[in-house]
């Protein structure tokens, strides 16, 4: 064999989980189609527990003295109701990051270089090659080159929600939603933020946060449903929406956009078989969904660092790869199935009580901002017993209220 392991991508799933495996002593080619620095669509989010892992992995120091600045808070506006406070510690990060991607993804392929794996840059995978049911390696070429095949003992697809490896292996898909909304930002200066914003209305979900070089980056998502009205005049339509956002659209306007919007429709919500002979896939090839609640980034980190353990172990003569497919999912079904509801953006009767009920709670608000940035699971706070806590100490406090004589109805009621 050529190598232990061929990855096929080497953004964030794909170079993780290549520095992760060289680490091990594995041999690892990683190959990508581009040169990096290269940006991509990104939600740009690396929330808390990916914060976490980079740290661990001595790699978010590369990510922060690149200028990548942290976000410790977040005012969360729900029209009528704004929470304002701070993310929960996870292992003892408590800040999230939105890095670039020209900056992250090339942090990531050095990070890997670093630690022994190859990388071939501008080379296309063409084709898997199998031999008696498994795959064994892949055929590509670097541009105008002659094709070579490669083998090795596994290949990962880390190639995104398009994977060619998925479709070549057959991956079965499942869980899958339709897609609910699009998504479109830019970046601007002279758009200054002391904390993450994050707006969350009926028919629109706008994402205010700090990135590389002094600039801001400010994030849309909306409905498909008016995916074609929005296409035949951008800029106005993505104005218009930031003008439902409190003064954001007026600050927008008084900044300067520094690159062209970026929109897609193009958000797919499906889990996919993740392992078989000689394969396996990592981030958005194995599980995708929209961007909306902006966890991509860290659910690629957190499955590169399960894969990398799983094939360790497989080539040290464990199976672990069947582990592997449990693992993800039961870590990543809860923010997907969050996720999915939010990309409806039609917050319904109970959300909106829930924000009134935990509004002047500062506890709470930490509880709450930890679902959003992946360091709570979902349901452990969405669930009967924190609506009885939060609601009781509503109620109590609505009673206090109507004995001092000053009873007020909720906003949202």
């Amino acid at each position: 064999m050529d190598y232990d392991v061929i990855v096929v991508g080497a953004r964030v799933a794909g170079a993780t989980t290549a520095m992760l495996l060289a680490r091990r002593g594995l041999r690892v080619l990683v190959v990508d189609r581009v040169a990096f620095p290269s940006d991509t669509v990104s939600s740009h989010q690396v929330q808390v527990p990916g914060v976490a892992r980079l740290r661990r992995w001595g790699v978010l120091e590369a990510v922060r003295a690149a200028g990548t600045p942290p976000t410790h808070r977040v005012r969360f506006d729900a029209g009528g109701v704004v929470l304002d406070g701070s993310f929960p510690s996870f292992e003892g990060a408590d800040a999230l990051y939105s890095p670039r991607r020209t900056l992250l993804d090339t942090v990531l392929v050095d990070a890997a270089r670093s630690a022994g794996a190859e990388v071939r840059e501008n080379f296309r995978v063409e084709e898997l090659v199998w031999s008696e049911g498994r795959v064994v390696g892949v055929r590509g070429r670097e541009r105008r080159g002659v094709q070579v095949a490669l083998r090795a003992w596994i290949v990962v697809g880390a190639d995104g929600k398009n994977s060619f490896v998925a479709s070549a292996v057959g991956a079965r898909p499942y869980r899958q939603r339709p897609v609910r909304a699009f998504a479109c930002y830019t970046y601007f200066s002279g758009l200054p933020v002391t904390a993450g914003e994050v707006y969350r209305q009926r028919g629109r979900t706008v994402a205010v946060f700090p990135t590389n070089d002094d600039l801001t980056m400010v994030y849309l998502s909306a409905p498909l449903s008016g995916f074609e009205a929005f296409r035949r005049d951008v800029e106005k339509c993505y104005l218009t929406a930031l003008d439902g956002c409190g003064d954001l659209g007026g600050r927008a306007r008084d900044a300067r956009r520094e690159e062209r919007l970026r929109t897609t429709p193009d958000q797919p919500n499906r889990f996919r078989r993740p392992y078989g002979p000689g394969w396996a896939l990592v981030g958005d090839a194995g599980v995708v969904m929209d961007s909306v609640s902006a966890q991509g980034i860290t659910n690629a980190l957190r499955d590169a660092d399960l894969l990398a353990e799983a094939i360790s172990a497989e080539l040290d003569g464990t199976p672990a790869l069947a582990a592997y497919h449990r693992r993800r999912d039961r870590a990543v079904r809860p923010i997907y199935d969050f996720t999915v509801g939010l990309a409806e953006h039609s917050p319904g009767i109970a959300e909106r009580l829930l924000y009134t009920a935990v509004a002047d709670r500062p506890d709470e608000i930490t509880r709450f901002l930890g679902v959003f940035s992946g360091a709570l699971p979902p349901d452990s706070y969405l669930n009967p017993a924190t609506m009885l806590r939060v609601f009781g100490g509503l109620t109590r406090a609505g009673g206090a209220r109507r004995r001092r004589g000053r009873a007020t109805k909720p906003a949202g009621w």
